[in-house]
């Protein structure tokens, strides 16, 4: 397997983005980096970024949530943000990604977990959290699913083609598109910071086609059996998805009819397009402080 890391350099200047690095050997071969900010005696809230963002994404929530006593740890997936890269199109699969996350978890050591997540975040997080759930105490979950093979908007589906056949890939002109709020140009730089040449981006090209929208896909036993998890899940489970996402607009109804820890919760409808925390981060983390008060004080 070859493995590209991006040069620290490709990093220098990030808007809004002082965190210290921190990383963990997934292999002798394959780094992962993460943000850890807050006590680390504190309950852990694990925030799972998607395609094709990294933690940069929650750069608005991290410091608030953290301010408010809890430990925010944001990883960056493999092949994204300052993790490496596999280069091979091949070297990516939904259960690798979720094992080597699960790796990490473990290694950390992490429990009482409150799992905050979207988009591929959410995919990799609500199976993690249905493999280990007795590392987490809590779910908020906006602008993502567990889908089973029964397909996904036309949106999506141009999406999927796009990333696989486009020669063209601006991963921050993508970000952009899935914001209302127009970025700054330092702020599509931080997006596209993590691939210096087409090389790096493997991952951000390969993943739209592993979500299990066929039936015969290979994720959708998985997703099946963590389905039958969630339809006997009790600990609290938190929908706040927004009110301008074409692709996942109404998914939450499911997870609020058949999760019965969703009964009774305070869902919320935010503001802003796909990639909500850059719509409304300073909603959306005050919605995970608060759920993290229900039973922290």
């Amino acid at each position: 397997m070859k493995i590209l890391r991006t040069p620290e350099a490709c990093f220098s200047d990030l808007k809004d983005y002082p965190f210290a690095p921190h990383y963990y050997q997934i292999t002798p071969e394959l780094r992962l980096h993460y943000v850890d900010e807050g006590p680390r005696d504190a309950p852990p809230v694990l925030m799972l970024h998607g395609e094709p963002t990294w933690s940069y994404l929650y750069r608005h929530m991290i410091g608030p949530v953290a301010g408010a006593g809890l430990r925010v740890l944001a990883p960056d997936l493999i092949g994204f943000g300052k993790s490496d890269k596999p280069a091979a199109r091949s070297d990516y699969s939904y259960a690798g990604q979720v094992a080597w996350l699960r790796h990490w978890i473990e290694a950390l050591d992490l429990r009482d977990i409150t799992l905050v997540c979207q988009d591929w975040g959410s995919l990799f997080g609500l199976r993690l959290a249905a493999e280990m759930p007795e590392r987490f105490a809590r779910i908020v979950l906006s602008n993502g699913g567990l889908p089973t093979g029964t397909g996904m908007p036309t949106m999506f589906r141009i999406w999927r083609a796009f990333s696989r056949y486009s020669p063209w890939f601006p991963i921050g002109r993508i970000v952009q598109s899935g914001t209302r709020r127009t970025l700054s140009r330092e702020e599509i730089a931080a997006y596209d910071a993590p691939f210096p040449s087409a090389a790096y981006k493997a991952a951000a090209r390969i993943y739209p086609s592993l979500v299990p929208v066929e039936p015969d896909n290979v994720a959708v036993p998985d997703q099946l059996r963590a389905w039958r998890v969630y339809e006997g899940w009790t600990k609290p489970f938190l929908c706040c998805f927004s009110n301008g996402d074409p692709i996942t607009r109404g998914l939450d109804a499911e997870f609020r009819r058949r999760v019965p820890g969703a009964k009774d919760q305070p869902h919320t409808t935010l503001r802003g397009g796909h990639f909500i925390q850059e719509d409304d981060g300073a909603a959306f983390a005050r919605l995970v402080v608060a759920a993290c008060r229900q039973t922290v004080s």
